[in-house]
């Protein structure tokens, strides 16, 4: 077991379950097979955890084009389950405009549609620590603790709050976690021992994005081999594969091929790990029991980041 894995869990609830409660699980929407596999897979593993909560998935788009149900679906069927309150879950990392408008209308109409029913918009999964615990653990797989720099792959979004969110979400993975930092700690331990005085290295971890926004893949590989690595790690922050991740694959392995000497190698999606499983479940009691905190998941005071443990006040 890994020492992220041996962490606490920042939240749980100790209410009981009640079958009146449903959790909707709110799929992005994918044209793969895989993916759309992977997020039924996800579903049934959500349902495991809590077997008295009627859980149903559904996708915001593309679900006619694998076999999928539709938010609709999803509703209708909690709603024949006897569930007359419903906690949408969004299974977004970065929140833009699917979160942000199409979750909401849609649970407008269901309201609408069937009486009685109340809703409740949880946040999305967001900046975790047990996000970036997995994150971390997909980049050691691809090597990313013994590479010269990481390439951090998101989706992209017309949305300038989501798209800011990547770059924090790789500053926090460059700071402690020793990744993208074999050639450049220039002495300082890349995880810090709690007495030390001495900060964590920062390694060089860049953001990027598959679409609608920049810089791209491309852009970044190049930032990185102008910053002096050869050894570089892309790692997609997705949750499920897709179409996307296959246009990462191939963007990487042409950039790679243009620059004799250098290796590229690309990390799988997070998926499975049973953490997010797990921050679903967060999710649905911080929205049901009004638990939710204010944006400090990743404070050092609330969660024991890598290099930082010394920090970690528990209790």
């Amino acid at each position: 077991m890994s020492k992220a894995e041996t962490y606490p869990i920042s939240f749980k609830s100790d209410r009981s379950t009640n079958p009146l409660n449903g959790m909707l699980v709110i799929g992005h929407g994918t044209r793969s097979l895989e993916g759309a596999r992977q997020l039924r897979d996800f579903a049934n593993s959500v349902q495991d955890a809590r077997p008295n909560t009627p859980v149903a998935y559904g996708l915001i788009e593309f679900a006619q084009e694998t076999g999928s149900p539709t938010l609709e679906n999803a509703i209708d069927a909690l709603v024949d389950m006897g569930s007359n309150r419903i906690v949408a879950v969004p299974l977004v990392l970065l929140g833009a405009g699917h979160m942000k408008d199409d979750g909401p209308a849609i649970l407008m109409n269901a309201r609408k549609s069937h009486a009685g029913l109340h809703t409740v918009y949880a946040r999305n999964l967001g900046i975790h620590p047990f996000v970036l615990d997995v994150t971390e653990k997909r980049a050691i797989e691809a090597n990313a603790d013994k590479s010269d720099a990481v390439v951090l792959a998101g989706r992209g979004s017309t949305d300038p709050d989501a798209n800011s969110d990547l770059a924090k979400v790789a500053r926090l993975l460059a700071d402690g976690r020793g990744l993208g930092s074999r050639e450049h700690a220039r002495g300082i331990p890349a995880i810090a021992p709690p007495e030390s005085t001495v900060p964590p290295s920062i390694g060089i971890v860049e953001p990027a994005f598959v679409s609608l926004a920049a810089p791209g893949i491309p852009e970044a590989l190049e930032r990185c081999y102008a910053l002096g690595a050869r050894s570089i790690s892309v790692v997609p922050y997705f949750i499920f594969t897709g179409l996307l991740l296959d246009r990462i694959r191939e963007q990487a392995a042409e950039w790679s091929s243009s620059k004799p000497g250098t290796t590229v190698a690309v990390a799988d999606e997070l998926w499975p790990d049973k953490r997010l499983v797990e921050l679903a479940w967060i999710r649905y009691d911080e929205a049901l029991y009004g638990n939710a905190t204010m944006n400090c998941d990743c404070c050092i005071y609330r969660y024991p980041l890598p290099g930082y443990e010394d920090r970690y006040q528990s209790g």
